[in-house]
């Protein structure tokens, strides 16, 4: 890993990877292999930061707001508080760290070869993933689902199957974050070039006398502002990938002129090509919380088990010190720092809002956060929103709408998730972990009106579980969308309508790939990258 001021200012690649994060990294990795990689990432380096690398720092990177944060929040137009990685390894440094594949039927209807997918996994399961040591909270978990009727009991698997599983972690058993930046661990050195904090401005285009544009450069920025261009070396299988993540790729293809031509020219960006679709189709999964508090003490615990319903809502759970016990108090998931609980008007999202959450938060009693929060997200989701520029500016977010159950379906799986985990909650195997004096309705009263947000609360038990999920409604940071196959790139992950351009990375996705799709976004990485070279090498035989 270089920092990018020590670049020369032209430099010439086989390939030239813009985003180093869950896609790029395996990619880079791979395509070094055979071919001179330049790897360009906006972020640092995720090592020896222990608010990524450590289990128990889980949220505090989330919640940092400097300039220098691994996490670059965002707030969605529907008023969610969200983030964007900008880090090498990407969301992989930020997540709860649950481990899981995307179903066979996904696979096959990515048009992806089952055994060459398999093979991928498998690639980046001998670096990062684990099988999670159980706790007492969790097993309740488990057990309580079981009891709910989320059959069978499909134990320790990988496998995305309908039932009630232990998933795996990439956090191993000391509790140390493993990323897709360790997947860099099988790059050929001599093949490939990291370069951080490198900003890429746009992608240079050649036009002229051509039947349609070739993409052939990069213009980026280091941390003091130099610029420098990336071109691709003269060969007919060179090219430029955009793994820049479901924020950043649509984004740059818009700031490099490929996107809704009106949307460029209000821009003054020169327009490369009139791609309606570039930034439409975005979604993000809506996830809703209940908060236990336990009588009992309780692990340290993210995401380890799921139940994989029949009606399309995955129920999940974390429990801990790491909502509260910190002297930090960060709360994980739920901080008011990250602000996710609920819909924040425009209005309400104040310093001074924020501040006093953060002190409701710090003079509540300890034992109120001795327990775990189990979540329900839905699949999917079926509703999608869009995606603008806000500027010019690669490092300003883009403004997007997710549209949040917009579409009944999501809201009914929300509501039929919601009820199971009242079911879990009631269950005999969670019994220990509850205070008999609270019903689940005040629970989900305490849970909308915790001061985790910035929203006056108006829930009450009378009303419906279709409210409660409007009103408490966050992200698990499953985006996707923005360069969608089949309406932006086709089933190589081409750009259509340019040459030489690809994206590879989760923008790409139609729907979220199974309960987490971290798994999915590093084997894709990997996948592509053999794909590719295999195209290379088929390329050099017949011009020999």
């Amino acid at each position: 890993m270089l920092n990018a001021t020590s670049a020369p200012t032209i430099s010439y690649y086989d390939y030239i990877i813009v985003g180093g994060g869950t896609a790029g990294c395996p990619l880079a990795a791979t395509l070094s292999q055979n071919a001179s990689v330049l790897l360009l990432e906006r972020g640092g380096s995720p090592y020896g930061n222990p608010n990524i690398t450590n289990l128990a720092k889980f949220g505090a990177a989330l919640s940092d707001p400097s300039p220098t944060s691994p996490s670059q929040r965002f707030i969605s137009e529907d008023g969610v508080i969200n983030a964007r990685a900008r880090v090498l390894g990407g969301g992989s440094c930020l997540n709860a760290g649950f481990y899981t594949r995307a179903s066979p039927e996904y696979i096959r209807a990515a048009g992806w070869d089952g055994r060459l997918a398999n093979e991928s996994y498998q690639w980046v399961e001998r670096r990062v993933a684990f099988e999670p040591q159980m706790g007492p909270w969790q097993s309740a978990v488990r057990d309580g689902l079981l009891e709910a009727g989320v059959l069978p009991n499909n134990g320790f698997t990988y496998d995305h199957i309908k039932g009630t599983k232990v998933g795996g972690t990439i956090f191993d058993r000391a509790g140390n974050r493993h990323t897709a930046a360790d997947l860099l661990e099988y790059a050929n050195p001599g093949g490939l070039t990291v370069l951080l904090h490198a900003t890429v401005y746009k992608i240079l285009f050649a036009t002229k006398a051509r039947p349609k544009p070739v993409a052939h450069g990069v213009v980026y920025r280091d941390a003091s502002g130099a610029k420098h261009r990336a071109y691709l070396k003269r060969g007919l299988k060179n090219e430029i990938i955009i793994s820049s993540g479901a924020l950043g790729s649509p984004q740059l293809l818009m700031l490099s002129g490929v996107g809704p031509a009106q949307q460029l020219r209000a821009h003054n960006i020169t327009v490369v090509l009139d791609q309606p679709m570039v930034g439409q189709l975005m979604s993000d999964n809506p996830m809703n919380a209940i908060f236990v508090p336990s009588p009992l003490p309780v692990e340290v615990s993210l995401i380890q088990v799921v139940g994989i319903t029949q009606f399309g809502s995955y129920i999940e759970a974390a429990s801990g010190e790491n909502f509260g016990g910190s002297p930090q108090r960060d709360y994980g998931m739920f901080s008011p720092k990250i602000g996710q609980l609920s819909t924040v008007p425009p209005k309400q999202r104040t310093p001074e809002a924020l501040a006093k959450a953060i002190e409701l938060m710090n003079n509540l009693d300890q034992q109120a956060f001795q327990g775990g929060f189990i979540l329900e997200k839905i699949m999917g989701p079926i509703s999608t929103g869009h995606l603008e520029l806000r500027t010019r500016h690669p490092e300003d977010n883009p403004s997007v709408t997710f549209n949040y159950f917009k579409e009944p379906q999501d809201l009914q799986r929300c509501v039929e998730g919601i009820s199971t985990i009242e079911k879990v909650i009631d269950s005999r195997p969670f019994s220990k972990f509850r205070f008999d004096y609270l019903s689940v309705p005040q629970l989900l009263n305490m849970t909308a009106s915790a001061p985790v947000n910035l929203l006056p609360r108006h829930y009450n038990s009378s009303q419906s579980l279709e409210d409660f999920c409007k009103d408490t409604v966050m992200t698990i940071w499953h985006y996707h969308g923005g360069c969608q196959a089949g309406s932006v790139v086709d089933h190589d992950y081409k750009v259509m309508g340019v040459d030489a351009l690809r994206v590879i990375d989760g923008s790409t996705f139609n729907v979220s790939p199974g309960t987490n799709p971290q798994a999915t976004v590093m084997m894709l990485g990997r996948y592509m990258g053999v794909n590719i070279l295999k195209e290379r090498l088929a390329k050099e035989d017949l011009a020999n």
